[in-house]
């Protein structure tokens, strides 16, 4: 049986706790291997590292850290089939969709090459007599993440790109559900020429994110997951000290108003939807056609779609989407489609005893779609992660704006419309961190910044973009006057610039 360990110090160390959890093959239903959970200890000891090695790697000079970054992406580029290959065997998406995974990462990382550019701070000459004020942008120190099973390579690429490029070393506690790859772009760091310890991975569970969370030597902690263990994540990071950048669950929204193009609309909701079987935190799980007729003209389109949808193992190139990352997930997201039908919404497009031939034992759940679901239901209210779409028929535009905007979370939301008005008007009102024109996932270029509103989103610092540059460095301001033309004797009135 393959174990998988950390990677501390450069290398790849085996755990020592004595505690292990299952990588599971989703596809299958098989056990792949066992990943060493980590002691308090053994992180502290990669915190340790990190903090031994941040000294000299802060004091580099931006450049030289870009140029890591450089070999970091034709590493990346290098080794994509190899990396897509092993995150779908854990994660269980497709192989195109793993290479998306790894693709939206490595766009993080080409912005952090630029991140020079970002450090530089502001100058003032001549602010008050023979006085300068300038500012240096510098890092924190050690920084931590802790990142979600649904994203294995771009969520902590997302993270430790920018971290590092700032100067920081970074300790990164990824999801124990599909490690591999996190422990294999550590290695690529590594190759591309940061120095050992500047990246760190350990392995584990809340007894890991527990120290990072409260070692005073970690400044600075980002985390993605759900909305509750975002809360905790934030709340315990601010009371010892640390700044956090925590984002959780979403209901992410596309409403169609009724000059959409149908069809168009119909095909954005099933790859939005179902895409990686739905467990992405941008996925559209509800849709809302504006009007009776919107809505019914949509229907007659989505649904023969859905029920067309192709579902198989991962490395399967003609699949749409692949099993869901465990049994517990796949038991999770069919008692939610019976609370749905209990509560009254119509399950269209039923996929609860979806099986796969040959893979009866892999975590697979087929395409659910419900219509004439209400705002008061729990399959609308609550995020789902799954391969479930509802759908909300709204009366009017004004509903349809307040559906997302009243809604706890606030991640992201689509309009699809040829009315550039009604765009305008809505991307202006609507209350979500992320909008979509014509675009049912509009999750930013690297060089723009990702983050959700409400329970979305925790801290007032997004991820990637100039936001990241922010996050991973403290500014320090300087003011200068040098002794020629100092009057003489002490000054006690509070210093004005004249």
């Amino acid at each position: 049986m393959r174990s998988v360990g950390h990677f501390i110090g450069g290398r790849t160390v085996a755990g020592t706790s004595g505690r292990e959890a299952d990588v599971f093959r989703p596809a299958t239903g098989e056990v792949q291997a066992r990943v060493a959970l980590a002691s308090a200890d053994e992180v502290r000891a990669a915190i340790a590292n990190a903090a031994e090695a941040q000294p000299a790697w802060g004091a580099t000079n931006p450049q030289r850290r870009a140029r890591v970054m450089m070999r970091f992406v034709d590493l990346l580029n290098d080794h994509m089939d190899e990396l897509a290959a092993m995150l779908s065997s854990e994660h269980g998406k497709t192989v195109p969709d793993a290479k998306g995974d790894v693709q939206r990462g490595l766009e993080v990382a080409e912005f952090a090459i630029g991140i020079p550019h970002l450090l530089k701070g502001e100058y003032t000459e001549g602010a008050g007599p023979g006085i300068d004020v300038y500012s240096m942008r510098q890092p924190l120190g050690v920084v931590a993440g802790i990142t979600p099973f649904n994203f294995p390579a771009m969520i902590p690429m997302w993270k430790f790109c920018p971290a590092i490029a700032c100067g920081n070393a970074y300790v990164l506690k990824p999801s124990e559900r599909d490690p591999s790859v996190p422990v294999r772009l550590a290695e690529l760091m590594l190759e591309a020429g940061a120095p050992p310890g500047i990246l760190n991975v350990v392995q584990g569970d809340k007894e890991a994110v527990d120290v990072l969370l409260t070692d005073p030597r970690v400044a600075a902690v980002g985390f993605v997951g759900s909305s509750d263990i975002a809360s905790y994540v934030y709340s315990t990071a601010a009371a010892h000290g640390k700044r956090a950048q925590c984002f959780g669950g979403a209901k992410n929204h596309m409403i169609v108003m009724p000059d959409a193009d149908m069809e168009m609309a119909a095909n954005a909701l099933v790859g939005a939807g179902y895409g990686s079987a739905g467990e992405r935190c941008m996925a559209i799980s509800v849709a809302v056609p504006v009007g009776e007729t919107a809505a019914d003209a949509l229907m007659e389109r989505l649904v023969p779609k859905v029920e067309a949808l192709r579902i198989g193992p991962s490395d399967d190139p003609d699949a749409d989407f692949g099993p869901l990352v465990t049994r517990a997930a796949v038991d999770k997201v069919r008692r939610y489609v019976d609370v749905g039908v209990e509560e009254g919404a119509e399950l269209v497009v039923d996929g609860r005893d979806f099986r796969l031939q040959g893979y009866e034992d892999g975590f697979y759940l087929g395409a659910c779609l419900f219509d004439r679901v209400r705002p008061d239901m729990t399959i609308y209210k609550e995020e789902i992660f799954g391969p479930v779409l509802s759908v909300v028929r709204a009366a009017d535009y004004d509903e349809a704006v307040r559906l997302p905007s009243t809604h706890e979370y606030g991640n992201g939301v689509a309009i699809f419309t040829r009315d550039g008005d009604t765009a305008r008007d809505f991307t202006a009102r609507v209350d979500t961190g992320m909008v979509g024109v014509n675009v049912p996932i509009p999750v930013p270029i690297a060089y723009h910044t990702f983050g959700g509103w409400k329970r979305s989103g925790f801290g007032d610092l997004n991820q990637h973009g100039p936001d990241s540059v922010r996050f991973f460095t403290k500014t320090k301001t300087v003011t200068s006057r040098w002794p020629g033309g100092v009057k003489e004797g002490a000054d006690f009135a509070m210093p004005v610039m004249r």
